[in-house]
This record gives C-alpha cells, sequence and structure tokens, in this order.
C-alpha cells in the first residue's frame, strides 16, 4: 500500500521533488504552493503545473498555518509531510499531524547555512561546495536530524543560479534515495551539530550594494552570489549614477598598492576594479543606468582616463573626477 502523503513546496526543487516522490510511489494527495509574486524573476517550474499534470489537488493559501489549510492536511490522511522549498515556517499542529513525520529538503549541506537563501549565501561566503539535506522539521528552523545530504561543488566563476541548478539534482537525488527508506521504516537519523554551521536570515535587492572596502575576491563573490538575470545584481552608486556588475573574473594582477581604494575604469581594452586592498578584478559584464557598456562605451562617456569610485559624480567625458 501506498504512504499518503502532504507536500508543501515551490521553485525547481519543489517540482523536481514532486516527481520524485511520485515516482518512489508517495501517495501525494495534497499539495501546498506559493502564488508567483509579480514582482520577482520567475525563472524556475511551477509547483502547481506539475501538480494539476498529475491530477493532484493544489492550494495557494497566504498563511498555511491556519484552520482551514490544516482542515484540508487532516483530510489528506498524511503519514509523511515533505516541504520542498516551501518559504513560510509551518507551525507545530501541521508538523504534528503526519503519522510517521514531517521532512524538509534545504539548499546546503546542514548545519552550514541554515535559513533563507542558502545558495546564494554560500556563494556569498566564497564556499567550494554546497549540497542538499533531508531533514526531520520540528519548529526551529533546518534544526531537526538529517536523513540523507548530498554535495555538489561550487567552481570559482559558478553564479548563484548555476550552484542552484546544482542543488536541484542533488535535491533529488537524496529524495530518491530517502523516500524509499523512509517509507520502509529503514531510514537513519544523525542529530545535527549546529556549532559546525550558523543562521542566515533573507536577502533584499540592497544587500547587492558592493562595499567600497571589499577585497576583489569578496566583489567577485557577491557578483556571482546575486547575478543577474535571476537575482538583483551587485552595484554601486557613484552620484546619480549606477554601475550595475554582472559578471567578473579573478585575475593575477595587482592595482596600485600605494593608493589603493575601490575604483572601476577602463585599460587594456578591457573593464576592470581595484578594490580596496589592492588586489584587481576584471569586469566581464556591467551596465551603467541601466545600459549596457564596454571598454569603448566607458570612454565615451567618461573619459579614457577616468576612475569611477562609490560616491562620486559620475558627469560626462571630460570630468575632473580622477
Amino acid at each position: 500500500m501506498r504512504s499518503p502523503a502532504v507536500v508543501f513546496g515551490y521553485h525547481n526543487v519543489g517540482a523536481r521533488g514532486l516527481r520524485v516522490l511520485l515516482d518512489a510511489g508517495v501517495d501525494v494527495r495534497l499539495v501546498v504552493t506559493h502564488t508567483d509574486n509579480p514582482n520577482e524573476a520567475i525563472w524556475f517550474e511551477s509547483l502547481a503545473a506539475v501538480a494539476a499534470e498529475y491530477g493532484i489537488n493544489c492550494i495557494t493559501p497566504a498563511d498555511p498555518n491556519t484552520a482551514e489549510v490544516l482542515a484540508q492536511c487532516r483530510a489528506a490522511q498524511p503519514e509523511f509531510l515533505f516541504s520542498l522549498y516551501y518559504r513560510q515556517m509551518l507551525g507545530a499542529a501541521l508538523l504534528d499531524l503526519p503519522t510517521r513525520g514531517a521532512y524538509n529538503l534545504h539548499g546546503s549541506l546542514l548545519p552550514q547555512f541554515r535559513g533563507r537563501a542558502p545558495v546564494n549565501w554560500a556563494v556569498l561566503h566564497g564556499a567550494r561546495e554546497t549540497g542538499a539535506t533531508l531533514h526531520v522539521m520540528d519548529t526551529k528552523p533546518d534544526h531537526g536530524a538529517i536523513v540523507d545530504q548530498a554535495a555538489v561543488p561550487i567552481l570559482i566563476d559558478d553564479t548563484a543560479r548555476q550552484v542552484f541548478d546544482k542543488v536541484t539534482v542533488a535535491a533529488e537525488i537524496v529524495l530518491a534515495r530517502a523516500a524509499p527508506r523512509l517509507m520502509a521504516g529503514t531510514a537513519s537519523f544523525t542529530p545535527q551539530d549546529l556549532s559546525l554551521g550558523r543562521y542566515f536570515g533573507g536577502r533584499k535587492p540592497e544587500d547587492g550594494r558592493i562595499p567600497s572596502t571589499a577585497s576583489a575576491k569578496q566583489i567577485h563573490d557577491l557578483v556571482r552570489a546575486v547575478a543577474p538575470p535571476d537575482y538583483p545584481g551587485a552595484f554601486f552608486d557613484a552620484g546619480g549614477t549606477r554601475a550595475l556588475i554582472e559578471r567578473t573574473r579573478l585575475v593575477d594582477i595587482t592595482g596600485d598598492l600605494h593608493h589603493a581604494s575601490f575604483a572601476m575604469f577602463a585599460n587594456d581594452a578591457a573593464l576592470w576594479i581595484d578594490a580596496a586592498d589592492g588586489t584587481r578584478l576584471r569586469v566581464m559584464s556591467c551596465s551603467i543606468d541601466g545600459i549596457a557598456i564596454d571598454h569603448l562605451g566607458w570612454a565615451a562617456r567618461f573619459g579614457p582616463a577616468h576612475r569611477l569610485r562609490p560616491g562620486d559624480h559620475a558627469g560626462s567625458a571630460g570630468s575632473a573626477l580622477a
């Protein structure tokens, strides 16, 4: 007999995770997901569409922790509850409902990068690997015992989107391994050592502002962590002008160590950033006030020798700014 379950989820992990559970023989009787935010770039698969494809009842409540949602979940008589990138905390009443446990798929190697936006934070912190973890859910986020996890590498130029695509595959692997064990009652559980990681909060577009004190490596990691078009991007403001840094590459070049400070400029048929610690970064793609620009466009707008710094008045070519 198939094990009945309720799935809370969203994003690619939710969509792929539902397919994995169905493939494993789980009887998913209800899917709970989110209504897409019109202000968000929706580049990922729709869990609601996958549920519709398989004829599964799907609801999109603004708040999952209501008596109405609880009643619908109870009517499904779930043995299991799975949370697959669902964006809201589930209260104790929901977590206590399934007779054989509630489980969450998290996009990191727990206990590292607990909390929100784990892939973005891993890239931002220069981690060289991350992964996906299936763990027991309790009322504390990303806190319960680990059922299974799988690692993926983070290459030095990988963007958050590229890493997220890998994490989605890792999540699929983990769930495909764990679901049969959970249904058979043979899964093992390893308590987390929370001292080996920390909790991270959500991110907002303003968090993409490049600190003027950052090293080239720190700037590179921030650019990768919020790279457009999937995320808002890394930027700095110079007077009324905004420079959006879309892609960068680390180079083995040292800037002016005697006058080290954050500055963007054109030189040797390329765009560059000198960082505050004297290290240098090549800018592979960027825009100024929403218009893509290369070294030729830079020279036409600012003058070939212009160095743009946060807070500068970024005026016309020939500006006296150094």
